[in-house]
């Protein structure tokens, strides 16, 4: 099957383009938000291909993966020479995100669209996107495992965040100078250098991330953070504000989560002094992480689902 999506978020693409398709990526000469083409910092098989413009006109495509309002709302279909998507070839409206504003106005874009379906990644956005008459699904995060890397032998806290400076409140960036009082933090992610991160690679992110404590995850409004599954997919013990899918995710016994950040200061302080607790709870991390966000079960639902859709 020919699968055509553009490269949006890194991490849930790398595990999208391991399956059993052809993945036709877009890519434009200045390689920028609509155009990015295969990924640099990630690992990816050969059967993740780079199209142009005017290749994607001539090409027979089997499903559009839409991922932007602004795809949706005639980018696919230029790409496409003219084919719209869900009319002339079957399309999912994939959410990645959990939505902004007041709950009475949190309409999706895809709303009232019975010729797409919208997959979500979590269930709390299911939950809370308005989506009208359009049918919804939800298929979890997978990822590919990393193996289990922990050796916490720095006694400081991993956080991932991107864009740090520009998303502030969103990100948590506001509580770092909190949790800082309580232990060093290691902040990695891509444009927050002004903070002191680094943009790394997925492999030197990840053994960098296991050689850290604990994970630190202080974001209050996102779908679910990927660096959150694979910080728990390397073995790492978790501190997180319990907001939005969080709660599901990260069971007591895989780390601390509050929406009182005066417990997750005193949580990150104990487990900071405490290697061997933190090393049981990121052991149980990896267990809960590996049976509900391994690859295997990612990419069955997403046969499954595209399968159903191009019928």
């Amino acid at each position: 099957m020919r699968v055509f999506l553009w490269h949006v978020h890194g991490s849930w693409t790398t595990a999208f383009v391991h399956g059993r398709h052809e993945y036709l990526i877009p890519v434009l000469p200045d390689r920028g938000a609509y155009g990015l083409g295969r990924a640099r910092t990630y690992i990816w098989p050969e059967s993740a291909v780079e199209i142009t413009p005017e290749e994607a006109s001539q090409t027979q495509v089997d499903v559009v993966i839409l991922q932007r309002e602004e795809e949706l709302d005639g980018l696919a279909e230029r790409w496409l020479g003219g084919r719209r998507p869900g009319r002339e070839i079957p399309a999912i409206y994939l959410e990645h995100n959990a939505p902004q504003g007041r709950i009475n106005e949190m309409r999706h874009p895809a709303a009232d669209r019975p010729d797409l379906t919208i997959v979500h990644v979590t269930y709390f956005n299911d939950l809370f996107w308005d989506a009208g008459s359009t049918p919804t699904l939800v298929i979890e995060h997978g990822i590919v495992d990393p193996g289990y890397r922990y050796t916490g032998e720095l006694p400081h806290a991993a956080v991932v965040i991107n864009e740090a400076e520009r998303r502030w409140r969103v990100t948590g960036t506001d509580l770092l100078e909190r949790f800082g009082a309580e232990a060093p933090l290691d902040l990695f992610g891509m444009k927050s250098d002004v903070l002191g991160g680094e943009d790394l690679p997925q492999a030197k992110l990840h053994r960098e991330m296991a050689k850290r404590r604990v994970y630190l995850h202080p974001i209050r409004w996102t779908s679910l953070g990927l660096s959150l599954i694979e910080a728990m997919h390397l073995g790492m013990p978790v501190v997180a504000l319990a907001t939005t899918e969080v709660a599901e995710a990260v069971p007591q016994e895989t780390g601390v989560i509050s929406t009182n950040v005066d417990v997750l200061a005193d949580a990150l302080r104990r487990l900071i002094a405490d290697h061997d607790e933190a090393r049981e709870m990121g052991e149980a991390a990896r267990r809960v992480a590996v049976a509900r966000f391994g690859l295997d079960r990612f990419l069955e639902e997403w046969d499954h689902t595209l399968m159903e859709v191009t019928r």
